[in-house]
């Protein structure tokens, strides 16, 4: 088991560049899979759930060459050649690691093939409920089988000839969402889905720049099918959920400035800088480019927090986000209610749980709720070990908390960190350090073409 010390941070470097946005970068894997062509996607975030769907799709027919890798980060700009949206069947179960974006979109194009696969994960994933995503698929045709009343993995899937459908989402999920669209590709006429709030619209963007055609009316967003993505190159922007933790460490140091380059700026994502902006947070955004996804830098100067509620429709934009914004209402003053996110039971661990013991642990009072908790901000933290419960932001979360606490504090399996970002150890010792510069940039090593097949490697 991996762990990481964090003792109180010295300085701050001048300017981060965080790892591709993850979201974005599944979402790519997929439509360059199912277009007609060779995409090369760049900025993608080698995560280990990213690289489950790259795999994932592979299996399924596609032809990933790799081009640049990132010295201690993985594999950041490849080449996926696919061969339409009728896709082969894999040789094998597919494994999803602890992807739920994974198991969950793919579930949605898998609905449409003609064969049956198999989807499973480690244990983690496999407790969480995928009957939210079945029920839709199984009214368009397909045929998801799974464990339980919730449905969890492993999932069989069985494509069918699928029927359009009008589904309102029963609860605000992007992932249900994007499922529901990308099974209303393979199915004649018009598929809509009406969500209750607006979600991080990823998946629509990206449709737009493989070439298929959607529309939105209000709530209500619809796809007609019979659409072949066409390959297009693609850059991903930095994830905004991964500089989150530095906005926070930012944030909340009084004197302190930090630059983070090259971050997605798409208005359904933004939301965790509004919250610190309602805390008293000073924080300056210029977006530099707008193709695809908006993106620019963000520049953060530290003071100090105040409490705040998060709530209501806001939850479903920072719903990523939460872990950390709960450590920003530890380190403020006054008391921060998070209250309408009952959607952190059901992630890769009970994040409400998680999060309550963590800040107990070092030092905070904390009043746990069935949909959020209330966090007594203004406490002197002190070191502990935290326990990750296999979550990467909860580890990372964590690790931002250690920061700013007396003592030691020891996160246990911080190897969970890899989900989400690589690369998070090297740019935290740049704060422990007292780094004053900007950080070095990384080596990239180019890799020769063609390598098919390295992914399938290990």
């Amino acid at each position: 088991m991996a762990t990481i010390k964090v003792r109180k941070l010295k300085s701050f470097p001048a300017e981060i560049s965080v790892p591709g946005d993850k979201s974005i970068s599944h979402r790519a894997a997929m439509f360059a899979g199912m277009a007609d062509g060779t995409t090369i996607v760049e900025g993608f975030l080698p995560s280990e759930d990213c690289l489950c769907t790259v795999k994932a799709m592979e299996a399924m027919g596609a032809v990933v060459e790799p081009l640049e890798e990132l010295e201690g980060v993985g594999l950041v700009k490849m080449a996926i050649t696919g061969h339409g949206p009728k896709l082969k069947a894999p040789a094998g179960p597919i494994d999803c690691g602890n992807s739920g974006t994974t198991i969950r979109l793919l579930s949605g194009i898998l609905a449409g093939q003609d064969f049956t696969a198999e989807m499973g994960g480690d244990a983690s994933l496999s407790k969480r409920p995928m009957k939210r995503v079945a029920d839709p698929l199984v009214l368009m045709g397909a045929k998801v089988e799974g464990q339980g009343e919730k449905i969890c993995a492993p999932l069989h899937i069985t494509g069918g000839q699928l029927q359009p459908i009008t589904y309102t989402l029963p609860m605000a999920s992007a992932q249900v969402k994007s499922a529901v669209l990308l099974a209303g590709m393979f199915a004649p006429g018009k598929t809509t889905v009406i969500e209750p709030v607006v979600t991080r619209n990823h998946t629509e963007r990206i449709m737009s720049h493989f070439g298929v055609k959607w529309l939105r009316d209000g709530n209500a967003i619809s796809v007609y099918g019979g659409q072949t993505p066409k390959a297009k190159d693609l850059v991903v922007p930095g994830d905004i959920s991964s500089a989150a933790f530095w906005m926070v460490a930012a944030a909340a140091s009084p004197g302190q400035q930090i630059t983070l380059k090259n971050v997605g700026l798409n208005p359904t994502r933004t939301g965790v800088i509004t919250v610190l902006l309602r805390m008293g947070a000073h924080i300056n955004s210029s977006e530099t480019d707008s193709e695809g996804e908006p993106r620019g830098n963000v520049i953060i100067k530290g003071g100090d927090l105040n409490g705040t509620v998060i709530g209501g429709l806001e939850i479903p934009n920072v719903i990523d986000e939460l872990p950390i914004l709960a450590v920003a209402g530890a380190l403020a003053r006054g008391n921060t209610l998070i209250k309408d996110a009952r959607e952190l039971r059901v992630k890769e661990t009970d994040r409400i749980a998680a999060v309550a013991e963590n800040l107990r642990r070092m030092g905070v009072t904390v009043i746990e709720y069935e949909d959020g908790m209330e966090i007594i901000g203004g406490a002197k933290l002190h070191g502990a070990t935290i326990t990750t419960y296999h979550d990467h932001r909860i580890a990372m979360a964590f690790a931002i908390a250690g920061m700013f606490a007396e003592g030691e504090t020891t996160i246990e399996g911080s190897e969970c960190i890899n989900t989400s970002y690589p690369g998070f150890e090297h740019d935290l010792n740049l704060f422990l350090r007292g780094d004053n510069g900007a950080a070095p940039i990384p080596v990239l090593t180019r890799v020769p073409r063609p390598v098919a097949g390295r992914l399938r490697e290990g």
